[in-house]
């Protein structure tokens, strides 16, 4: 079968090299994908919120499955496209993707189905924003209501920070019209662990747990980022909070969006704090997380291709979903500077290295070719990931890799994973 994926960065390599191992799939596309995605597929020149090109280009090489990596496109209804022109998508539609493009519609929806999350209000103007943090407990979270590519996110300490924030999400629009209303919620304290779970509209089945590094500095600190980091799975997501979780959670919003009339059928990524309470939801989206992907899905055992047609055909009760017990380490290379401002065309070079190494995966984020060369084009550049039999040799293993990259200006964390060395 032949299979389109849309999107260009890390985690659309990632998908790629899932939907490589298939042997079902005889040809893979991306659009508009990158200088490594292009060793696994045909890359194309559509960008993905170019649905009447993604469409045309659908139909004219009778694609048989469309995966949607990215969250604009999904928001936007890209697969309600598709679907009305007779093609099989993957991926939520238009009315079902509002879980990740509104938080103030998820927010609203976890207080009405009684799902645990951090205390709220939201605001559609600035003066009534400030008005309520001159009463309200510090710190404080204040989160642009739409997409902000994981950045629309600010933990202020203080009411000066608060009412700066609110200014420069509201006012001075840094998030554009993802900023046009404000959620603010209670600051919650604990670890933060990841949860993906595929889904068929009605049945979820959990992925394996991981935990993001966002902070664009060692000891998570500096402006917050895509993602610098990860490692799946996570030791403190435990059977105790799985449970809860299960019982509390996942099918609980699974059958609210049902409830809803918005059948979600792909992906929910569950965002999850550790609070002393009991796990709380942060967030949801609505798509694999990156650099989650990077992660999970090289430990993903069963072919994706199965599992997101079961989800499609409302049969993911009958599919099993395996990953391989051991652990994995992404180490993000990124561009100096990032996420205000940063050089790109950067040559890069060392990626022979992987070449046959087994467990080892160079993931293209932000790069492009430039005659025979590759260059660097994104603030976050490469995913450097490894597997190990456990997470502190993941961990070293991811580490060793990334000294066998170079470019100018390369930059990335040096504690990815750190938190690991709590556990006994």
């Amino acid at each position: 079968m032949k299979v389109l994926i849309v999107g260009g960065g890390g985690r659309e390599h990632a998908i790629a090299e899932a939907v490589s191992r298939s042997k079902r799939v005889s040809k893979i596309y991306c659009a508009p994908g990158n200088a490594g995605i292009a060793e696994l597929a045909e890359c194309v020149p559509i960008t993905p919120m170019e649905f009447d090109k993604i469409v045309a280009f659908a139909k004219e090489k009778a694609i048989d499955l469309t995966i949607v990596g990215m969250d604009d496109p999904l928001v936007g209804g890209l697969v309600d496209e598709l679907e009305k022109n007779g093609l099989r998508a993957f991926g939520p539609r238009k009315n079902a993707a509002i879980l990740e493009g509104s938080k103030a519609f998820s927010k609203n929806l976890m207080k009405k189905y009684g799902i645990p999350t951090a205390s709220y209000e939201t605001f559609d103007n600035a003066k009534a924003a400030l008005d309520y943090l001159e009463t309200a407990k510090m710190p404080i979270v204040l989160k642009a209501d739409g997409l902000a590519l994981g950045k629309g996110v600010l933990i202020c300490k203080d009411l000066e920070e608060a009412k700066a924030g609110v200014k420069e999400i509201m006012e001075d629009r840094k998030f554009g019209d993802a900023g046009n209303h404000l959620v603010i919620e209670e600051f919650m304290t604990g670890r933060e662990v990841s949860v993906l779970s595929f889904v068929d509209g009605s049945t979820y089945k959990l992925m394996t747990s991981a935990q993001d590094h966002k902070r664009a500095g060692d000891g998570d600190t500096g402006l917050n980022t895509g993602g610098m980091g990860t490692f799946s799975p996570s030791p403190f997501y435990t059977s105790e909070v799985d449970a809860y979780c299960k019982e509390h959670i996942y099918g609980k919003t699974v059958e609210a969006m049902k409830a809803e009339g918005r059948e979600f059928k792909g992906i929910i990524y569950f965002g999850l704090m550790l609070t002393p309470d009991g796990p709380k939801v942060l967030e949801y989206n609505a798509r694999f997380g990156d650099p989650e992907a990077q992660v999970i899905l090289p430990r993903l055992k069963t072919d994706i291709i199965d599992i997101c047609e079961a989800c499609i055909d409302g049969k993911l009760a009958d599919q099993k979903v395996e990953f391989e017990d051991n652990a994995a380490v992404c180490v993000v290379l990124a561009s100096e500077g990032y996420p205000v401002a940063y050089e790109k065309g950067k040559k890069i070079t060392g990626f022979e290295n992987f070449k046959d190494k087994d467990g080892y995966y160079c993931f293209h984020a932000g790069t492009k070719f430039d005659g025979d060369s590759i260059v660097t084009n994104g603030g976050r550049v490469l995913g450097i990931t490894a597997k190990g039999a456990d997470l502190k040799s993941a961990r070293a293993n991811a580490y060793e890799a990334t000294e066998w990259i170079a470019f100018d200006n390369k930059y990335m964390r040096h504690d990815i994973g750190k938190a690991i060395d709590d556990v006994d």
